[in-house]
């Protein structure tokens, strides 16, 4: 750049030297001419955002800028205006163009923090259903078809509840396969499960509800999810049956979430004179019961248990996702609401988002109408089924006398291995230190109860004088990782065959 003196000589050499605006900015006044104007204010944005150009730093002025850049100075005097007005630069009559000394420099690149395993050799963290079996060409037909032939006006604000050719296909599916009672209008197209609870704890704080019972063991998301809703998570126990009525009846609460086809994380069913005794406290109460059905499809020795929103569905609230059929990264559920919750939860719905993404739910919507989502269905089945066989003959080859208990059903699986293995947390540290991600059944204890085991009132097992209780994915892994990851366990703690 050319200083300010007058001698032509150090004018010239001055010149010859790139200022740190002109390095910045060259790429920028390269771009074609009608993008040149956005692209150098672009990048002398990014230069000031990034630091690179600090508070306080003067830039050329705006002739010399432009010689050396190749373009106008009518381009350079208009990117200084500009960014002055935005609050980038600042300048003064005869006193130059500077850096304006609020800005800051920007944050570092986005940071990914999605819940994934770091470093472990094998992945038993359970949750995750097997994402290499997404349906990618059935589902991008559907998206073809979809795009194609969706009507205009279905782009704009969808019904809160959803689109009614996605509801409609939502209750034939769930009455078929799962036996509700499903009414299209009463049918809330949802983000997931965790939306559903959501949505379901603020109908229920607006009715001045305070509380709302889950289930302990449990879904550790459920305290963070009321809690977001203005309404306390009260821990009840299990027994062989399920949700201990005793237990319920003495707690106080009004509303229970609850697994009943296939409690998590312990795997039981619930029996039918605890589903009966469940509806009876419901309707003597005057409350609800909060069914989750989050892989109700998924039961290996026999056709699944309906669920038990099919037997009072003015007592129950309904809600499953795709999750664990398809993925959870779809973020797409369903919440079926009782008549008196429904107005509240709809308008909560539509609150929060303004409705589901209508392409999205058109998809899926023809993805059910064309029978795609039960093909899905048989070849996930097929697959866990398999899976679940190989972990349990595993099992019994690395630790003999390993109990396998619940249903044969799910993605998960609740083992607990002989004494001689424990102490529990010696386990664990063990199997983690050999690049085993695996989880005992006493983590999903929620915090009260769990202060209250610590204390010596009892809990889910994994004490001194009790075998590991661990709670096993299996779905997401192969056959060969399941026996490896098995395998890398037992010589973590010195077992195996002989």
């Amino acid at each position: 750049m050319t200083s300010s003196g007058t001698d032509r000589g150090g004018e010239r050499a001055a010149r010859d030297v790139p200022s740190p605006a002109w390095e910045l900015l060259l790429p920028a006044a390269a771009a074609p001419a009608r993008a040149r104007g956005r692209s150098l204010r672009a990048a002398l944005r990014e230069a000031v955002r990034s630091g690179r150009l600090g508070p306080g730093t003067r830039l050329p002025a705006s002739r010399e800028l432009a010689a050396d850049l190749g373009v106008s100075r009518g381009l350079v005097t208009e990117t200084y205006e500009q960014l002055t007005a935005e609050g980038y630069l600042r300048s003064g009559r005869g006193a130059g163009t500077w850096v304006a000394g609020a800005v800051r420099a920007a944050s570092a690149p986005a940071r990914d923090l999605a819940p994934r395993p770091q470093g472990a050799v094998v992945d038993f963290v359970p949750g995750s259903p097997d994402l290499a079996l997404f349906p990618r060409a059935a589902w991008t037909a559907a998206h073809r078809a979809v795009l194609a032939g969706l009507p205009h006006h279905d782009l704009g604000y969808p019904d809160p509840r959803g689109l009614p050719r996605l509801r409609s296909a939502l209750a034939e599916l769930l009455t078929r396969r799962r036996g509700v009672v499903a009414d299209p209008e009463r049918i809330v197209v949802v983000s997931g499960v965790a939306q559903a609870m959501t949505l379901l704890g603020l109908a229920l704080h607006a009715r001045g509800w305070s509380a709302v019972g889950v289930e302990d063991p449990g879904s550790p998301q459920h305290d963070a999810l009321y809690a977001a809703a203005g309404v306390r998570a009260v821990p009840l126990p299990l027994d062989d049956e399920g949700l201990s009525l005793a237990a319920l009846r003495a707690s106080g609460v009004r509303a229970v979430v609850t697994t009943p086809s296939h409690q998590f994380p312990t795997g039981i069913a619930y029996s039918a004179l605890r589903r009966a005794e469940l509806l009876d406290w419901a309707r003597a109460v005057d409350g609800y019961v909060v069914e989750d059905d989050y892989d109700g499809d998924f039961r290996y020795d026999r056709a699944p248990v309906g669920a038990l929103h099919g037997l009072d569905p003015d007592r129950v609230a309904y809600t499953g996702s795709v999750s664990k059929s398809l993925a959870p990264g779809l973020r797409l559920g369903w919440l079926l609401v009782p008549p008196a919750l429904a107005e509240s939860v709809v308008e909560r719905k539509r609150t929060l988002d303004l409705g589901h993404p209508a392409l999205d739910q058109a998809l899926f919507a023809r993805f059910l109408e064309r029978g795609d989502h039960d093909r899905q269905l048989r070849r996930c089945q097929r697959a866990y089924r398999e899976r679940r066989g190989v972990l349990t003959e595993a099992l019994a080859t690395y630790f003999p006398g390993a109990e396998v208990s619940g249903i044969a059903a799910g993605l998960h699986a609740v083992v607990t291995l002989p004494r001689r293995y424990g102490p529990q947390e010696r386990f664990l540290a063990r199997v983690r230190a050999a690049g085993v991600a695996v989880r005992s059944l006493a983590e999903y204890t929620h915090a009260r109860a769990a202060r209250e085991r610590t204390a010596g009132r009892g809990g889910p097992g994994g004490g001194e004088d009790a075998g590991p209780r661990l709670v096993l994915g299996y779905a997401h892994l192969p056959p060969t990782r399941i026996r490896e990851g098995v395998r890398l366990m037992a010589e973590a703690v010195g077992g195996g065959t002989s």
